[in-house]
């Protein structure tokens, strides 16, 4: 049974602020370079990960990438950009067939996150 999806971050103060302030994810326990955040996202702290594997992270790998849905996604993009944050894209807002609008974009450590807007079945 999965529990929870850890990513690996620079700065855990400033990964907390990202994800509470655009996708409105709330601390559960903090403990040690380690923070489980709500809907099950843990961030470890770059530190922690290399002395436990003797292993550095790569920013920017696109290995794998978080996704999230939002109604409002023009108002995450202005939170984003908002000048609190490094912005990068991978892919720009763009509007797919069916009507649902996407983006990706990366979060202060390098990791690529995907929004989408809900699917609707109209």
């Amino acid at each position: 049974m999965l529990k929870n999806v850890l990513i690996v971050v620079d700065d855990i103060e400033k990964s907390i602020e990202f994800y509470k302030d655009l996708f409105g994810l709330q601390v559960i326990l903090q403990n040690e370079g380690n923070v489980i955040l709500s809907e099950g996202l843990v961030l470890q702290d770059a530190d922690v990960w290399g002395k436990t594997l003797n292993e550095t992270s790569t920013p920017f790998n696109n290995m794998m990438e978080l996704y999230f849905e939002d109604f409002d996604i023009d108002g995450l993009l202005a939170k984003y950009e908002s000048g609190k944050y490094f912005v990068r894209y991978a892919t720009e807002l763009t509007e797919l067939a069916g009507g649902q609008m996407l983006v990706r974009l990366y979060d202060p450590s390098g990791n690529l996150i995907e929004v989408r807007t809900p699917f609707s079945c109209n």
